[in-house]
């Protein structure tokens, strides 16, 4: 059986792609925001936090990179940099648990810092949602309430 705290990761990872997945092409295509971030740009900033704590702690297993402040992301990228770091990240998680170490650069435990990250991403996510809706963009039904079915995700 997976530890849970890893599993809870892969979930919460899996929930960022599907909330991706679900975007409307045109949101892609559409200029940037004139104050604070796109959809698509805060898609890249959760991706950017995760290379950060990667490079923390120099678990940067694919030799993966931050995304940058762009006008615009095309799906495909922003999908394979999330995966990326996403994996990077249950590995990094999977280490400091086996050696029972902090995550590199961030007091608490492991535990905490996993939560952390999901915390954050939440957040992202909820901003992402408005986001989306202030676009003309809403998520569809499915997907916004489907966000927070973890049990099939």
């Amino acid at each position: 059986m997976a530890d849970p705290l890893l599993e809870t990761w892969q979930i919460n990872a899996r929930v960022v792609l599907y909330v991706l997945d679900a975007v409307d092409e045109a949101v892609f295509s559409l200029p940037a925001a004139a104050k604070g971030r796109s959809a698509p740009q805060m898609f890249a900033h959760i991706h950017d936090v995760r290379v950060m704590w990667l490079a923390s702690g120099k678990a940067l297993l694919d030799g993966i990179a931050k995304l940058g402040k762009q006008d615009r992301y095309d799906r495909e990228s922003l999908r394979a940099a999330l995966e990326a770091s996403g994996q990077d990240i249950e590995t990094m998680v999977a280490s400091a648990l086996a050696t029972g170490k902090r995550v590199p650069g961030f007091k608490p435990h492991t535990p905490a810092f996993v939560g952390y990250l999901i915390s954050h991403e939440g957040y992202h996510l909820g901003e992402i949602g408005v986001a989306l809706r202030e676009a003309g963009f809403p998520l569809d039904r499915k997907t916004a309430f489907g966000m927070w079915e973890w049990g099939v995700r």
